[in-house]
Order: C-alpha cells, then structure tokens, then sequence
C-alpha cells in the first residue's frame, strides 16, 4: 500500500510558477512509477507527466512540453513538478499517482492516487 501526498498548489498570476510536491509512503520508492494528472472544472482527468523509478524515462503531455518539469528524490520519497509559465487553462486539481514498475506505459495502469491539491493561474 502507497500512500500520496500533495502539496504546493496555490494562486499564481500567468507566467508565473510554482512546484508541486508528492509526498509517498512506503519502503520501495523506487520501485514505482509516479505521475502527475490533472483535472480541471467540468473537464475529464488527463495525464500531466511521469517518471519511471530510477528516473531514467519520463513523459510529458504535449501542452506541458518545455513548461513543466517531473524530478523525483528516491532518497525523500518524493516527486515534484516543476510548472512555469503558468497559463489560466493550467488551472485544475493536480494530482499525484503510483504504480509498481511500468507497466502499460507512463501514462496508464496506476493504483494509488493522492487528494490532489489546487492549482489556480489567474490572468
């Protein structure tokens, strides 16, 4: 069992950034493939970026290519995501996901999910 936390969301003014943090529980971090999604108002959840355990192979949504950045620090049990040059269309909840090793690819398959946390970019 993994447990998620987020933490790092706010309000921002567009082009501006911030750095979501992922807080998991559990003895084999590195293990586990984690990820980003997001989920605006109205609008259906959909992948942000992911990290394989050793952070050797990471993804990215095109809309976030060149403006997000996924990291994670074995040692801490923690990914980030890096987000500049905030656009009011970034605003959503963002969530955090695991899942053991990597199959179905980055973007499919996960089984624990965090809260999320709020992300608002105003214009």
């Amino acid at each position: 069992q993994v447990q998620l936390v987020e933490s790092g969301g706010g309000l921002v003014q567009a082009g501006g950034s911030l750095r979501l943090s992922c807080a998991a529980s559990g003895r084999t971090f590195s293990g586990y493939t984690m990820a980003w999604f997001r989920q605006a108002p109205g609008k259906e959840r959909e992948f942000v970026a992911a990290i394989a355990g050793s952070g050797g192979s990471i993804d990215y949504a095109d809309f976030v290519k060149g403006r997000f950045a996924i990291s994670r620090d074995n040692t801490h049990n923690t990914v980030y995501l890096q987000m500049n040059s905030l656009k009011p269309e970034d605003t959503a909840v963002y969530s955090c996901a695991a899942k053991y090793g990597f199959v179905s690819g980055p973007r499919l398959g996960y089984s624990y999910w965090g809260q999320g946390t709020q992300v608002t970019v105003s214009s």
